[in-house]
Parts: C-alpha cells; structure tokens; sequence
C-alpha cells in the first residue's frame, strides 16, 4: 500500500514555481534565487519529485567554454496536475481562512498597534 503524503510548504512552493511557466526549462540556482531557498533544501526536493515522476530533467549543453553543464528542470504532465491541486487547496484554504476571520469579527479587548 502506497502511502499518499501532502507535500511539504517547501515542496509545494518549488511545484508552484515551476507551474508558473510549465513548459520551461529552469535551472536549480534560479529556483533558489526565487523562492530563498538554500540548496540543500532545494536540491533534495528536486531530486525527489524527479524520482516520482513529477519532474523532466535533463543537462545543458549550450553552455560557454570553462563553464560545466548544468541540470535543467520542468514539470511533466503529473507535475503540472500536481500544481494544480495545490494551486486550488491554496486558493480554497485562503478563502476559508478568510471566510472563518469575517464570521468571527473583531475580537473582544482587542486593541489594534
């Protein structure tokens, strides 16, 4: 039996990113750059949802002399179904948030900074 995990906040945000233009190639130090992440985070992510099938990768091989290649990453069909799920369970939980915050009011004693 296969146990199905919510991906992690860091993991979500890599897919995010990468769904923002899906059919690109981006390379792992854009992605850091992006998101703030350190490359020993966002390197393990990558390798994982390229073990699951969620993401292509393949190196560059237009690269300047003195330069080495360099993986490139993109979404693959699983991937991209995979942003959008937690595309919507973000949008759904923001407008429940939202919704559960309106309904509760201003709190009692409460004094706003």
């Amino acid at each position: 039996m296969t146990r199905i995990r919510r991906p992690s906040a860091q993991t979500a945000a890599v897919v995010l990113a990468l769904a923002e233009e899906p059919t690109a190639w981006r390379y792992g130090y854009e992605l850091c750059q992006q998101l703030g992440l350190k490359p020993g985070s966002l390197y393990p992510i990558l390798v994982r949802l390229a073990d699951r099938g969620l993401l292509e990768t393949t190196w560059d091989t237009d690269v300047p002399a003195g330069r080495p290649p360099r993986h490139l990453y993109r979404l693959t069909g699983s991937g991209r179904a995979l942003a959008t799920e937690l595309a919507t369970a973000a949008a759904a939980a923001a407008s429940t948030g939202a919704a559960a915050i309106r309904r509760s009011g201003p709190k009692e004693g409460w004094q706003g900074a």
